[in-house]
């Protein structure tokens, strides 16, 4: 049974002596606890923070992408650990979890490109023999507040990208899985990293707070729902902060008549009922236009109730459990006032049990169809695996639908119809957009970001974002007088 403290300045560490348990989501045991850090813990990690920024900020950017090139070496050689601490504490399935794992190194690697990426610009002669430049520099130090649905990918959208930048960093995990983040911090270490430059601090509300309060730190990133993402950017204004925060998702696939159903299908099954619904991408809306809809329900319905529901160690299992008892019975009442506004209930995930696990947190995939847009069901996040198929008699309806949305994260359109899908990439009001593809994930050197109540503040995460987020821009202007020190005259050439 695990006992999970702080990293502070390379050494596993903390002051405060309260702790809370940590829960197998498949069995609904205690499996450990982790500290709710303290003023005082905080504290110790600024004072560390502070004194290793300024000379990691001195160290050249190459040497940072040689410690970064390490670090990716060494989380190469240990995603399947990384993957088993990720399904333990969460519950997902290992393959989930590698992909998760995965997917955050990809940031570790665009980052490891860090000497390109903080070249500024040069103009020549803006004014008669004056040049002007730019340069970007670190911000000091930075915090991260991440969620539980993704301990590993989610904290190295915000990290590696703001070391390599000459940051401190601090991250707050979720505590209800922190042990992945310790193994990042302390791979980080072994890769070079000097001590007190990436710290973790475990807490609750308390320490978030005290850190939102920090005259210390610079920088808020943040993913989770809205109500807290905009609550953590307005605080954080208050202090003077940068702040990036990505709130909550109600994502629309679209599948027009003339689409590839089966492969539209596929994709819908992963993507609403992959990591049981608990992703930030999950489609939660299938909106089948025309007279697609029977057919479509029909095959979704098919497909979702042949998936195994089991726990992340049996190597067959399609969906794990949600995270905890509170946030499965949040779910049901979900279903519940779906029933009573009057959507129809295709599957049923609600009376799910496994033997042997049956304090676990387990739902089964549930569906629902004829859902209309004033249901809470449509309006509200479940993050859970739960799908809504909403029909819309026509293209226009279904892109009214999606604009109308107070969520803007991500959206995607199955057609085989190329004017269609150039008209949905331009006018849809939706920041990540895809074609034939259920979850428009894009790669690590582009950035991450929704519009409208999914996003609060002025950068999205990692790629070029991540880089402007993370640092501040200097413009020097320089003009050079001849010298007036005593000595031979120097005439330069008149070509």
């Amino acid at each position: 049974m695990s006992n999970v403290k702080n990293y502070i300045n390379g050494n596993t560490t903390c002051l405060s002596s309260k702790m809370t348990d940590i829960i197998d989501p498949s069995t609904g045991d205690k499996i450990g606890s982790v500290v709710l850090s303290n003023e005082k813990d905080l504290k110790l990690v600024i004072e560390t923070a502070k004194i290793a920024q300024k000379e990691w900020a001195n160290i050249t950017p190459l040497k940072r992408s040689r410690v970064m090139s390490k670090y990716k070496s060494i989380i190469e050689n240990n995603i399947e650990l990384l993957a088993q601490t990720v399904s333990k504490e969460h519950g997902k399935t290992l393959e989930d979890a590698k992909g998760s794992v995965i997917r955050g190194l990809e940031i570790v690697e665009f980052a490891c490109g860090i000497p390109h990426l903080l070249k500024g610009e040069f103009s020549q002669n803006v004014g008669t023999n004056i040049d002007s430049w730019s340069v970007r520099q670190p911000l000091g130090i930075c915090a991260g507040i991440t969620p539980f649905n993704f301990p590993a990918m989610v904290p190295m959208w915000m990290f590696p990208i703001s070391i390599a930048c000459g940051n401190a960093f601090i991250l707050k995990p979720s505590e209800k899985n922190p042990s992945c983040s310790m193994l990042l911090a302390k791979f980080f270490s072994e890769a070079g990293l000097p001590n007190g430059v990436f710290n973790v601090i475990n807490g609750d509300k308390e320490v978030v707070d005290l850190i939102l309060e920090s005259q210390d730190i610079s920088s808020v990133s943040f993913v989770g729902s809205t109500p807290v993402a905009k609550y953590i950017y307005e605080k954080s204004a208050k202090f003077s902060k940068r702040v990036q925060a990505l709130g909550g998702a109600k994502n629309h696939l679209v599948v027009m008549p003339d689409a590839n159903i089966d492969q539209a299908v596929d994709g819908i099954i992963g993507a609403a009922y992959g990591s049981a619904g608990e992703r930030c991408m999950a489609v939660s809306v299938a909106v089948a236009v025309g007279d697609i809809a029977d057919e479509l329900v029909d095959k979704i319905s098919e497909k979702a109730s042949n998936l195994k529901v089991a726990p992340w160690t049996d190597p067959e299992s399609s969906m794990g459990p949600v995270i905890s008892k509170a946030h499965k019975n949040k779910i049901l009442e979900y279903i519940e006032s779906g029933i009573n506004e009057g959507a129809d209930l295709v599957l049923d995930g609600r009376n799910f049990k496994l033997q042997g696990y049956e304090n676990g947190h387990f739902l089964a995939p549930t569906l629902f169809d004829n859902v209309n847009n004033n249901m809470k069901i449509y309006k509200e996040e479940i993050f859970g695996p739960v799908l809504s198929v909403v029909r819309s008699k026509d293209y226009e309806e279904a892109i009214e639908l999606i604009n109308q949305h107070k969520y803007g994260n991500g959206t995607s359109i199955y057609t085989s119809d190329g004017e269609i899908s150039r008209h949905f990439t331009s006018n849809i009001n939706i920041g990540m957009v895809g074609v034939n593809v259920p979850i428009p994930v894009p790669m690590a050197f582009h950035s991450f970001g929704g519009w409208k109540q999914s996003l609060f503040g002025d950068h999205a995460m990692h790629g070029a974002e991540g880089i402007n987020f993370y640092t501040k821009l200097k413009t020097i202007t320089s003009r050079w007088p001849k010298s007036i020190k005593d000595g031979p005259e120097f005439v330069l050439p008149t070509n």
